[in-house]
């Protein structure tokens, strides 16, 4: 009886330290909407959201992460001011942008089950994998299903929608580096924490 009470408890307490890891990344997604967008004339801005999924994919593990920014855009739909330049509401997904926003969840969630099984066992591995993952889900799966949302609601061509999308490329680069160095540092100060949702 007393092992199934410990189980309980320890259940209890993975539970609730999910729960807040998830809540603390949505909430960071938000934060990281308070800096400036950059507006492009093609109705897509430039923000550092982008850096939050690269950052919950690699530090949180692919459900998590991916529960973390569906629980961002879901306050973004219910009409919480959460993106980049104060927008939010069911308009933010009838935007050029949308597929970029839908793609949130989504690419968190690659780029975490990319990591989860990417080499981590030293803290140079584990922030070079991090890259790699960052590159291929925070960038090339984000990228993929906003193109796809440039074609739907921005009527775009594949080539021109291409050609757009680049505008993104170098600055994504640039936050694929940065989240590379984050889980450098938190694997050098943290040992024990499980990048990628693997400990």
């Amino acid at each position: 009886m007393k092992d199934l009470r410990n189980m309980h408890a320890a259940l209890n307490r993975h539970s609730a330290h999910a729960i807040t890891q998830v809540a603390l990344f949505a909430a960071l997604t938000a934060v990281l909407g308070l800096i400036p967008k950059v507006d492009l004339p093609f109705g897509v801005p430039i923000t550092l959201q982008s850096l939050a999924v690269m950052l919950a994919g690699c530090l949180l593990g692919g459900w998590r992460a991916f529960q973390a920014l569906a629980l961002f855009l879901l306050a973004v739909a219910v009409g919480l001011p959460l993106l980049s330049g104060g927008r939010g509401g069911l308009g933010a997904f009838a935007a050029p942008s949308a597929g970029y926003l839908v793609g949130f969840a989504l690419a968190a969630g690659a780029t975490g089950f990319i990591m989860g099984w990417l080499p981590r066992s030293t803290p140079r591995r584990a922030g070079i994998s991090a890259f790699i993952a960052s590159a291929a889900g925070g960038l090339v799966l984000l990228h993929a299903v906003g193109i796809g949302g440039l074609m739907w609601l921005a009527d775009m061509p594949l080539k021109q929608a291409l050609m757009v999308d680049m505008a993104f490329v170098p600055g994504d680069l640039i936050k694929c580096a940065v989240c590379a160095a984050v889980v450098h540092t938190v694997a050098k100060a943290l040992p024990d924490w499980p990048l990628g949702g693997r400990a």
